[in-house]
């Protein structure tokens, strides 16, 4: 992974996408990595990574662009103006090397406001696997940001509560063993 925080001096980031996403369900394959960053930091950003070597491969349909570093690697950088979008840069969660993860509230937003497949089946592992605790910031954010969404969320939420039961079914013989994670 590139070094972001020196790419991004002085610009607020989190890290998104698969990468974000294994903080809080099994890991999934990405070929890239995904960061965040208010679109008011848009023209600064691009700077520093054109300054970093770094070219620019085009726009993404869900805003942003993506960039092909000096390395080799693909760094996809998102923007957002959402009304959510400082609290997310300022209140990130850290992964085991210290980089800004987005928190799980803010990122289950980024997921259904996008609601692409990809998005969607994130959402189910994301949110089945999660604790009653985990979730209560998510319930209030979608609340707060996305309340048409509401319904929508504690669908999800279920949906992947089966899909973690099933999976501990099938490993398990007893049909009632209480492993869901979602306790």
């Amino acid at each position: 992974m590139p070094d972001l925080s020196a790419l991004f001096a002085g610009t607020r980031f989190v890290v998104v996408g698969g990468t974000a996403t294994s903080l809080y369900m099994p890991t999934r394959t990405t070929e890239d990595v995904d960061v965040l960053i208010s679109a008011a930091d848009t023209a600064a950003a691009e700077d520093a990574l054109r300054r970093a070597g770094a070219t620019l491969q085009g726009r993404l349909s869900i805003g942003g662009t993506s960039w092909r570093l000096t390395s080799g690697e693909i760094l996809d950088v998102l923007t957002s103006s959402a009304p959510w979008i400082d609290d997310a840069l300022h209140h990130p969660n850290r992964d085991a090397a210290g980089l800004p993860i987005i928190a799980l509230a803010y990122l289950v937003l980024l997921k259904l406001e996008a609601s692409r497949g990809v998005d969607i089946g994130d959402l189910t592992r994301m949110l089945g696997g999660a604790t009653e605790p985990a979730l209560a910031p998510v319930r209030e954010a979608v609340r707060t940001y996305l309340p048409d969404a509401v319904d929508d969320l504690e669908s999800l939420i279920q949906l992947g509560r089966l899909e973690y039961e099933e999976a501990a079914g099938s490993t398990d013989d007893s049909p009632n063993s209480g492993n869901s994670p979602a306790g």
